[in-house]
């Protein structure tokens, strides 16, 4: 059980390997308790999760807008909803990121086709002052067939040339990113296993995943931990 000084981050988790990954073992370093909610099994009313320090949503490979075949969605868009409201920190990754943007009135629609594999995102000028500066010019891994329209009032924060909005920021309160900054390259074996039909689909090279995972590996933890770091110091979480 947390301590009653200590942090708390919810995680909200659509798949069981797509969890907090990098930034699990940083939270645990500083103290922090973690807890997961399995969304479409556990209750998300529960007080926990909205008094949580920091809410963060996961990745997963439903659509956003899949209500009918997903109804969990409209509830985990109204808890994302209330949190936005509240101005309680909140991360959004890949999946979480277009729920944030649906949740601020903005469509989630299929790409023409998927993005998957390691490349640079190219960040924009308002990014270069936020904590995703940290960024620069690495590689970072995508793995979405799905993107978001830009909430309205709202800049883009990055782009690649198949998907134009790739991160975007709310004050200081709510980030969110269609990347996956949080994925461990080191445990890459279980996007493989876990995704292994859409890769056959897609026609991906699962060596060529491996490579460049293993390749880019160190330099991705010490770049999520920059970005980590920074953004909890501006909600005063550090």
């Amino acid at each position: 059980m947390p301590s009653s000084t200590s942090k708390t981050v919810v995680a909200l988790r659509h798949l069981a390997f797509e969890d907090l990954g990098l930034i699990e073992p940083l939270l645990l370093q500083s103290g922090w308790h973690v807890r997961y909610y399995d969304v479409g099994v556990d209750d998300l009313s529960a007080p926990e999760i909205r008094n949580a320090n920091l809410l963060v949503v996961l990745g997963g490979p439903v659509g956003a807008e899949d209500d009918d075949l997903y109804p969990f969605l409209a509830d985990e868009v109204r808890l994302i909803k209330e949190r936005l409201a509240s101005q309680k920190p909140i991360l959004g990754i890949c999946l979480g990121a277009q729920l944030m943007a649906r949740a601020l009135g903005a469509s989630v629609k299929p790409m023409s086709h998927k993005e998957i594999g390691y490349a640079p995102v190219e960040l924009t000028a308002p990014a270069r002052k936020s904590p995703l500066v940290h960024i620069g010019n690495q590689p970072v891994l995508h793995w979405h067939g799905d993107q978001f329209s830009m909430p309205q009032g709202l800049e883009s924060f990055a782009s690649t040339s198949a998907c134009p909005h790739q991160a975007f920021l709310i004050g200081s309160h709510a980030m969110a990113w269609q990347f996956h900054l949080e994925v461990d390259a080191r445990r890459i074996e279980q996007w493989l296993i876990g995704h292994c039909g859409e890769l056959s689909q897609t026609g991906i090279d699962r060596q060529q995943l491996r490579a460049t995972a293993n390749l880019h590996s160190a330099k991705l933890i010490e770049i999520l931990a920059l970005v980590m770091q920074d953004w909890l110091a501006l909600n005063g979480l550090a």
